[in-house]
């Protein structure tokens, strides 16, 4: 949408060219999508003020203006309980151009990727888990008898990627059962690799198709930071099971989950993924979102987060960071992929309409 003229509004921070007041609303509950209607209106180095009530705000609005490249230019509260002010500086220094650390990604088309939690028990308890996994967490598997039939319908309606990811799927004892049922679709397990190295989850490893990609979880280059997320001991076990599945013959994706930018760290992370011969194109450094057991991170809702439908043993949700989020489920079991992808869909609908009608809430007291 192209930007406009327009005069330039007073504020308590000076002049800025546009203003919104996003009242008591939280970065996760519509208040990001405001700015970003706003911000598409705005030329590089244009103000935005935003007047908000909420005091998560607080922390938040930065977090995110870092994130998506802008830059807070100026902040003042009206009392030491707010109403808070922000000045936010269209494409600022830390735009994702210039440097950031995290993976971005071209939007998914409804229908194409479907994600499956094949169960919610783990052998770790990370400190981010959005799905608050952990070894005490009821297990809530996936049954194969139930899910097959889905699987099967998202192939028929043109579906293409399916991720299996939990908990820890490894500790699913129908997991083969549930990669076979997914047969002709690009599938990936996304796992800890800390728990197939013998035994019965060895042998199902070995028995695999080596067409499905396993994705595994490795926060940094040494220990640290990733044993202080996931447990003490959990980077080296991680580390020995990308070389098991690699001499398995297996593709290896890594997904890095990170509270910070840190390009350092995530240099020495990229250093260390080249001598473990991991392809760059499979390599995916997230954020942490303030999902589940995570105690910051970015906060998510169905305004910010774009969709990537995923099913659970308990029903279905807008994206898999979201599986403990009561606003962000969008079906219940019994489940139908049908009404599933069609919810999506005319959720965006009304979204895109909203954008391109440029509504604004503007409150005066």
């Amino acid at each position: 949408m192209p930007a406009t003229s327009t005069p330039p509004t007073s504020t308590p921070l000076g002049d800025v060219a546009r203003l919104i007041d996003g009242g008591d609303m939280d970065c996760g509950s519509g208040l990001l999508l405001l700015i970003t209607r706003a911000m598409r209106r705005l030329e590089a180095g244009d103000l935005l003020a935003i007047r908000s009530a909420e005091p998560s705000v607080e922390v938040d609005l930065p977090v995110w203006a870092e994130l998506v490249g802008h830059e807070i230019a100026d902040r003042l509260a009206e009392t030491d309980s707010g109403p808070w002010w922000f000045s936010v500086r269209k494409d600022g220094a830390s735009a994702p151009d210039a440097g950031t650390v995290f993976s971005i990604g071209d939007r998914t088309p409804v229908g194409h990727r479907l994600w499956a939690y094949t169960n919610f028990d783990c052998n770790l308890a990370c400190l981010y888990c959005c799905a608050e996994s952990s070894p005490k967490a009821a297990a809530r598997r996936l049954d194969p008898d139930v899910v097959g039939p889905l699987f099967a319908q998202f192939r028929e309606q043109g579906g293409k990627e399916l991720l299996l990811t939990g908990g820890e799927p490894f500790m699913h004892p129908q997991l083969g059962e549930l990669v076979d049922a997914a047969e002709g679709l690009e599938r990936t397990i996304l796992t800890n690799a800390m728990v197939f190295h013998r035994g019965r989850r060895r042998e199902l490893l070995e028995s695999i198709d080596r067409s499905v990609v396993m994705q595994v979880s490795l926060d940094s280059a040494t220990p640290e930071i990733h044993d202080k997320m996931r447990g003490a001991g959990s980077w080296a076990r991680a580390l020995d099971g990308i070389g098991l599945a690699h001499s398995l013959g297996f593709r290896v994706k890594i997904a890095a989950t990170r509270f910070d930018e840190d390009p350092e760290g995530v240099r020495e992370l990229h250093e260390r993924l080249d001598a473990e011969g991991i392809a760059k194109e499979d390599r995916v450094i997230r954020p942490v979102a303030a999902e589940g057991f995570a105690d910051g991170g970015i906060h998510v809702s169905i305004d910010s987060l774009e969709p990537e439908p995923v099913i659970t043993a308990d029903g279905a949700w807008w994206h898999p960071v979201a599986v403990t989020n009561p606003h962000m489920r969008i079906a219940d079991a019994p489940l139908d992929l049908e009404e599933i992808f069609g919810v999506v869909r005319d959720t965006l609908k009304v979204q895109d309409a909203a954008s391109a009608a440029g509504r604004e809430v503007f409150r005066c007291a």
